[in-house]
């Protein structure tokens, strides 16, 4: 009798072991769902974050593009020759407010002179023969170029050497 009884218990454990709880089973399925769903935010999170950063420096380099040229005036200015010390002053510290504040915000110039010409970076305007540079070397930059991080905002216009 002893061994039957241990029989069946053995059987019923067996049974009971293969037999899931359904609230267990329920359980285990909300917590699986629970997972995906944090993951799923979680890459959410990061997806509108880089969203975020992309459309902010698309609106910093509209907002810079429209800047540029009287950043170019100024320079232009400075250029000219002029007894006024002051007057030439206080262009040079409007230049250079502008310059920082574009600094700040991540705009940086785009190098030319000396540089190998990248249709990536730079327009070329014209190109000379010159024997003493050496091929697509950038010799004149006719206007500056500027960029934000990898995007450009706008190219420089150079003469390239053949």
């Amino acid at each position: 009798m002893d061994k039957e009884k241990n029989a069946e218990k053995v059987e019923n454990k067996e049974e009971k072991d293969c037999i899931i709880d359904p609230k267990q089973q329920e359980l285990d399925e909300l917590n699986d769902r629970y997972k995906r769903v944090m993951a799923e935010f979680e890459n959410y999170k990061k997806r509108s974050s880089k969203e975020r950063e992309t459309l902010y420096n698309s609106i910093l380099g509209d907002i810079v593009e429209v800047f540029l040229p009287i950043v170019d005036n100024l320079e232009n200015a400075l250029k000219v020759e002029t007894q006024d010390a002051e007057y030439k002053k206080g262009i040079e510290l409007v230049l250079k407010q502008f310059k920082d504040v574009l600094k700040a915000k991540g705009v940086e110039e785009i190098p030319a002179v000396g540089e190998t010409f990248d249709p990536s970076l730079h327009e070329a305007v014209s190109s000379i023969q010159d024997s003493e540079k050496n091929a697509q070397e950038i010799v004149q930059e006719y206007r500056k170029g500027y960029k934000i991080g990898s995007r450009v905002i706008r190219h420089s216009m150079v003469v390239v050497a053949n």
